[in-house]
C-alpha cells in the first residue's frame, strides 16, 4: 500500500454551483468567521484557532460534535467528541483556486496518512461553480464517510450564501 502513501490514491469530486458572488464564497473558504460558519458536517460545529492564508501557511481548528447522534457514532468509533485539526495550504489565488492538505490522522486503528484537496472556483451565469477534488481516503467506507461528510459541509454552505438577484450581475 506504499503507493497510496505517495499520493497515488484516486481522486474523488464533488462539483456545486451556487448562485452567488464569486468573492462571498470565497471569504468563507477563507476567513475564519466565514469557516465557522459552515465547516464541519451537519451536528458538528469549529471554531478556528489559527488561520494563515498562504501557501505553507496553516488553519487550525478544533470541530466538535453537538447532536447526539454524532456524538454517539464518535463514542462507538472510540473517537473524542472534540478533534483538533490541522491543514497546511499549499496554494491560495484569490478568488479562483485553494488547495490544502490534511493529515488524517483521527481514524481509530489505522496510520495517519495525508489527504490533499483542492477547490477551484469559476463564475458561471448561475453564479459560482464550485469543484472540490480530494483525495480518496484509506478504503471505500471511509471515502463514502468523507464524501458525505463534504456534502452536508456544502448544504451548510449553500444555506449561508445570499443569492445573486438577476440585475445585479
Amino acid at each position: 500500500m506504499a503507493s497510496e502513501a505517495q499520493g497515488t490514491r484516486r481522486k474523488v469530486v464533488i462539483e456545486r454551483t451556487f448562485n452567488a458572488p464569486i468573492e462571498e464564497v470565497w471569504e468563507l473558504w477563507t476567513t475564519s468567521d466565514g469557516i465557522e460558519s459552515w465547516w464541519g458536517p451537519e451536528g458538528f460545529a469549529v471554531k478556528v484557532h489559527r488561520l494563515e492564508l498562504r501557501p505553507g501557511g496553516e488553519l487550525t481548528y478544533a470541530m466538535s460534535a453537538t447532536a447526539p447522534e454524532q456524538m454517539e457514532f464518535l463514542k462507538k468509533a472510540g473517537m473524542p467528541l472534540t478533534q483538533e485539526a490541522r491543514l497546511t495550504y499549499t496554494e491560495v489565488l484569490p478568488p479562483k483556486r485553494l488547495a490544502f492538505t490534511q493529515m488524517a490522522d483521527f481514524i481509530p486503528n489505522v496510520k495517519p496518512y495525508e489527504v490533499a484537496m483542492s477547490v477551484e472556483l469559476d463564475t458561471v451565469p448561475e453564479g459560482v461553480r464550485m469543484i472540490l477534488t480530494l483525495d480518496a481516503m484509506h478504503d471505500e467506507q471511509w471515502t463514502r464517510l468523507a464524501v458525505m461528510g463534504w456534502e452536508s459541509e456544502l448544504d451548510k454552505l449553500a444555506k449561508r450564501l445570499r443569492p445573486v438577484s438577476a440585475e445585479g450581475r
